[in-house]
């Protein structure tokens, strides 16, 4: 089963929202389990029980696995980019004292950078509308993180880092969007998450001493980044990127901060100011600009 079959009908238009929601409780997962665990040795948890959860899966459902040495490679590169190094840099970057409004603003530049690569790369056209919704889904993005952005604890590792976040997010887009656009979610997410699982083990073990607290939190937090992110949010995303041109698919991260201020607002009680609703206000305005296609398309069947 390609990623063209996985939602049919007219779920498909409830995609793109379903997929912001859901990407936004990623950092509020984070939130709670970071405290209990180092971030190489979390996020190698949280790949290892994917890789188990889709293993049965892959056996009892006869999944249809890459046809060649070489779409599997595209798709284990395209997974250890966007699992694995994105990933990474986030939690890389907070750890290392950044705080997570400022890493939330620079991987935000992804639309930016991915509309600028996509033209040469893809030969996909963005429009002057396209354009200024980029910069007004940007300018969002600054308003609703301004009170959380602070200069004084950065340093150069935090820095790097949330760079190889921002690089890692926009290159395994427009990798997966040119190389393996289309393939099994199943066999996919295993390929994927192994080859992020290899490129961070490493890391854990060099680097950290892998203890984890197994509070009642942290399993909790575990058990929703793997069921709800790492399934339901990267089925869409892989859904999204195979439909729609890399800008668009990439103009949706803005709305990733927005959503979660209103969760965090609601859950944790954080402060959500008059100028983080003129934000959320502008940002929404930007993106539906920026993945607004012009003249009438015909829904797919």
């Amino acid at each position: 089963m390609s990623t063209s079959r996985t939602f049919p009908g007219g779920w498909s238009r409830f995609a793109p929202g379903v997929f912001v929601l859901l990407w936004s409780t990623g950092f509020i997962g984070a939130k709670l389990g970071v405290p209990y665990a180092e971030p190489f040795t979390f996020l190698c948890l949280r790949f290892v029980f994917v890789i188990l959860l889709m293993l049965p899966l892959a056996f009892f459902l006869h999944v249809r696995w890459p046809g060649s040495v070489r779409e599997g490679s595209h798709i284990a590169v395209s997974g250890a980019l966007i699992h694995g190094g994105y990933l990474a840099g986030c939690f890389a970057a907070v750890y290392h004292g950044m705080p997570a409004g400022m890493t939330a603003l620079i991987v935000g530049l992804q639309p930016i950078v991915t509309a600028f690569a996509a033209a040469p790369l893809l030969g996909e056209r963005v429009t002057p509308l396209q354009w200024v919704g980029l910069a007004l889904g940007f300018g969002g993005v600054v308003l609703v993180m301004w009170d959380k952005l602070a200069l004084d604890a950065l340093s150069g590792a935090s820095i790097a880092w949330a760079v190889l976040a921002l690089v890692s997010i926009t290159s395994g887009t427009l990798y997966q969007k040119r190389y393996c656009p289309s393939f099994d979610l199943r066999a996919g997410a295993l390929i994927q998450f192994s080859a992020a699982l290899l490129l961070l083990l490493p890391l854990a073990f060099f680097f950290e001493t892998r203890q984890v607290q197994w509070t009642g939190e942290f399993m909790f937090a575990l058990g929703w980044l793997v069921l709800v992110l790492s399934t339901g949010a990267v089925s869409l995303l892989y859904y999204l990127i195979e439909h729609g041109e890399a800008t668009r698919v990439a103009t949706l991260f803005y709305l990733t901060p927005l959503s979660t201020a209103a969760i965090a607002y609601f859950l944790f009680g954080e402060k959500l100011t008059g100028l983080a609703l003129a934000g959320m206000f502008v940002g929404i305005t930007g993106v539906a600009l920026a993945t607004r296609k012009p003249g009438v398309v015909a829904p797919e069947p």
